[in-house]
C-alpha cells in the first residue's frame, strides 16, 4: 500500500526486515492485554487535541496527536460500550478489503491486540511486522481507553501510508467472542467509516484583537430529515449599514448530541449585485428553494468534521460588511444520518470572530482549476481520468503585484467522481512546490485546510491544478458544470494581500473540441450528431467510447490550445483579453496526433485525421511522410504496439 511518503530514514531491505519481523512475531505473536497499563510511555491525557466520533451514535470516539519530529501519530480510542473487541484502521477509500488494521478481540476469557491486514476478499491476516504499538489500555466509568501509536511510513507493503490530505478511517465492532483472528467475519460486523485529516499542520495560534466580537450563523430548530443525506440551507441578513470588518477566526457550534450527524458546514456571502435575497430555511435541493440563492457562492467559512477552529494570519483578515458587500449570507449544513434518526432537532452553525480594527491586509479567495463548462468531460468507465486546469504565467504577470501574494489555506473541490486533487506551483518552467494535494480526496469531506507552509506566488508563476476522476459506475460521459452529477476541478486558495484577480482557470479551446467531434464522426462506424444545433453535452452523449475515441480525447486535453479565464471579481478579464496557447498550431498537430495515434493507426489514417483537424494540405503531406518513416522504423526495430 505504501508508495510515497514523508522524508525519513531509508527503509531496510525487505528480506532483512521480514526475517527480523518474523522472528519477533514468533516470540510475541499478539500482545495479550489484561486491560491495565502496558509497556511504553503513553501520552498525557490532554495530549490529544483532535477529536472525532467514529460512529453515528458516538459509541466510539477517536482522539489523536501528531508528532512531526518522530513522524508518528498517537491515537486514543474510547470504546464507551466494550463488547468482544473491535477493528480500527485505514484504507484507500474506506473499504474493508486491502485495509491496514489494529484489532482488539476477546475469546471470552482473554483479550488480544495486534496489527493485521485484510486481503482483496476481506480475510484478516496477522501482520509479520507489528506497527500499531499498544501503549496503554484501561477502563474508566466512561468506557475502555486504548492508547497506541503508528508511524507515518512503516516500510511495510501491507501498511497504509499516512500522508497529507484525507484519511478514510474504518471501524468494526465484534458482538460475539472469537477464538482467533482468522475467525473474524468482516461481512458480519457492525462497521462504518469516518473521514479526517490526520496530519494537521503544526501552526501556532495568532494573538486575537481585544475588540473582537462574535456572530453566530445558525439554522434554528431544524428537524433533521429522516434520511441518510440532507443539505440544509438557511439565509441570514446582516444588520443595515453593517460596517466593514475583518473576520479573524471562526469555529463550529454543534448542538449537543449531534456531533456525529453534522458532517460539514459552510457560510457563503451572496452577490452584491442584488439588492435583496428571499429568506429561506429548508433543504437545499427543494423545489421551493428560490433560484436567487444560487448567487450566494462566495465562501466566508467552511468546516468539516474533525476540523478545529480556523485562524487567519496576524497580518490579514477576511473583509465583510461595508460598501460593495452584500448583507445576505447563506448557511449550508450537510447532515449525515445513516441510522435515519427521526425527530432529531438541531441548531448548529458557525461562530464568526471579527474586528472593526482592520488588519494590514485584506485576505482574498481565488479560484484555480477548470472553468465550469461541458467542453471538459470524462468518458464513462474510467478508473483514473486526469484533467488539468491552468493559471498561466500571462495571467499572473498582469494580475499579481510585484511583491506577489501569499497562500496560507486551500479548499479542494470536485463533485461525485473526484478521487485525487493537486495544485502545483511552477516557476521558470520548473515545478517548485506543491500548494495542496489530496491523494485520497473525497467529495464528501471538504474543508478549508491551513497549509503547513505559506506558498508565495509571484508574477510570471504558473499554478496547475490536476483532478483525477473515477467513472467506472457511469455509462455516459460526465461533463463539467454546476449540477452535482456534472464535474468540477477547483482549488479555492486563501491568500493575502487581496488582488482584483478572483478567477484564474482554463478550459480546452471549444473550436478544437468541435474538430474532435468531427473526427469521431468520420472515423467511427457509429454516427454522432455534430450539427450546430446539438449542444456539447448532447455530442458527448453520442460518442461511442472505444479505445480510439478515449485516447484521442485524452491527447486533446493534454496538448490542445486552451482558453484562459483571467478574471476580475466583476467577471471582466484582465487585459490582454486573449487565449493562452501552450503549443503552436503545428506543434499541436505533431504532438497530439503523431505520438498517441501513429502507434495505433496506419500512417494513411493518421494523415487523414490530420487533414480532418487542420484542413492544411502542406501539413497533411508532412505528416504522411513522417507517418511512413515511423511505420518503417516500427517494422525494422522493436515493435511499439
Amino acid at each position: 500500500m505504501q508508495t510515497t511518503g514523508n522524508k525519513r530514514s531509508p527503509c531496510p531491505s525487505f528480506r532483512l526486515r521480514e526475517v527480523a519481523s518474523m522472528y519477533f512475531t514468533m516470540i510475541m505473536v499478539f500482545l495479550v492485554i489484561l486491560v491495565v497499563a502496558l509497556q511504553g510511555t503513553a501520552p498525557r491525557e490532554n495530549y490529544f487535541p483532535y477529536k472525532v466520533p467514529l460512529d453515528p451514535q458516538s459509541f466510539l470516539e477517536l482522539s489523536w496527536n501528531v508528532s512531526y519530529p518522530e513522524q508518528v501519530v498517537h491515537f486514543q480510542l474510547l470504546v464507551k460500550e466494550p463488547k468482544f473487541g473491535l477493528l480500527f484502521g485505514m484504507s484507500d477509500r474506506g473499504e474493508f478489503e486491502n485495509a491496514d488494521l489494529a484489532v482488539l478481540w476477546s475469546d471470552g476469557h482473554r483479550s488480544y491486540f495486534g496489527d493485521a491486514w485484510s486481503d482483496e476478499k476481506g480475510q484478516l491476516h496477522m501482520d509479520s511486522q507489528q506497527d500499531y504499538q499498544l501503549l496503554k489500555a484501561h477502563r474508566t466509568p466512561e468506557g475502555l481507553y486504548l492508547v497506541f501509536k503508528r508511524a507515518f511510513s512503516t516500510c511495510d507493503p501491507k501498511d497504509y501510508l499516512i500522508e497529507d490530505g484525507t484519511v478514510h478511517l474504518i471501524y468494526g465492532i465484534l458482538e460475539q467472542p472469537v477464538h482467533s483472528l482468522q475467525a473474524i467475519n468482516i461481512s458480519a460486523l457492525h462497521k462504518g467509516l469516518q473521514r479526517v485529516q490526520l496530519l494537521k499542520p503544526n501552526i501556532s495560534i495568532p494573538e486575537l484583537p481585544r475588540d473582537m466580537k462574535t456572530m453566530e450563523i445558525r439554522a434554528p430548530d431544524v428537524i433533521i430529515p429522516s434520511q441518510e443525506t440532507t443539505y440544509w440551507c438557511y439565509m441570514v441578513e446582516l444588520p443595515d449599514s453593517f460596517p466593514r470588518h475583518h473576520i479573524v477566526m471562526y469555529e463550529p457550534v454543534i448542538t449537543a448530541g449531534n456531533e456525529a450527524i453534522v458532517h460539514h458546514m459552510e457560510v457563503f456571502q451572496c452577490a452584491a449585485e442584488f439588492d435583496s435575497f428571499p429568506h429561506y430555511n429548508g433543504p437545499c435541493d427543494s423545489k421551493m428553494k428560490p433560484d436567487r440563492l444560487n448567487y450566494c457562492r462566495h465562501v466566508l467559512a467552511a468546516w468539516a468534521m474533525g476540523a478545529q477552529a480556523f485562524y487567519y494570519p496576524e497580518e490579514a483578515g477576511l473583509a465583510f460588511g461595508g460598501p460593495g458587500s452584500s448583507k445576505y449570507l447563506r448557511l449550508e449544513i450537510h447532515y449525515h444520518n445513516p441510522l435515519v434518526f427521526k425527530g432529531r432537532q438541531d441548531s448548529s452553525g458557525i461562530r464568526l470572530y471579527y474586528t472593526a480594527t482592520l488588519r494590514r491586509y485584506d485576505a482574498g479567495i481565488m479560484e484555480l482549476g477548470l472553468v465550469y463548462t461541458p467542453v471538459m468531460a470524462i468518458p464513462p468507465g474510467e478508473a483514473g481520468f486526469l484533467l488539468n486546469g491552468y493559471c498561466t504565467d500571462k495571467c499572473t504577470q498582469v494580475a499579481l503585484p510585484p511583491a506577489g501574494i501569499h497562500i496560507f489555506a486551500s479548499q479542494l473541490h470536485t463533485h461525485l467522481t473526484g478521487r485525487k486533487v493537486v495544485t502545483i506551483l511552477s516557476r521558470e518552467g520548473r515545478e517548485r512546490e506543491v500548494v495542496n494535494a489530496d491523494n485520497h480526496y473525497s467529495p464528501h469531506f471538504q474543508e478549508i485546510r491551513m497549509l503547513k507552509k505559506v506558498v508565495s506566488v509571484f508574477p510570471g508563476d504558473v499554478l496547475i491544478t490536476t483532478c483525477m476522476y473515477n467513472t467506472e459506475d457511469r455509462n455516459q460521459a460526465t461533463v463539467g458544470g454546476f449540477s452535482i452529477t456534472d464535474e468540477m476541478c477547483v482549488n479555492y486558495v486563501h491568500y493575502y494581500p487581496q488582488t482584483q484577480l478572483e478567477l484564474c482557470k482554463s478550459a480546452v479551446d471549444s473550436g478544437y473540441l468541435q474538430r474532435y467531434f468531427n473526427l469521431v464522426n468520420r472515423f467511427n462506424d457509429e454516427e454522432i450528431c455534430t450539427c450546430p444545433q446539438a449542444s456539447v453535452t448532447q455530442q458527448f452523449s453520442s460518442v461511442p467510447w472505444n479505445v480510439f475515441n478515449r485516447d484521442v480525447l485524452k491527447s486533446l486535453y493534454d496538448f490542445a490550445p486552451i482558453s484562459m479565464h483571467c478574471n476580475e471579481s466583476s467577471a471582466v478579464r484582465f487585459p490582454p483579453n486573449n487565449d493562452d496557447f501552450r503549443l503552436t498550431q503545428n506543434e499541436f498537430f505533431i504532438v497530439f496526433l503523431m505520438w498517441p495515434l501513429a502507434q495505433k493507426n496506419s500512417a494513411i489514417r493518421t494523415a487523414l485525421i490530420v487533414a480532418e483537424l487542420s484542413r492544411d494540405p502542406e501539413l497533411e503531406a508532412q505528416m504522411l511522410l513522417q507517418g511512413r518513416r515511423y511505420r518503417l522504423r516500427s517494422l525494422l526495430g522493436p515493435s511499439r504496439e
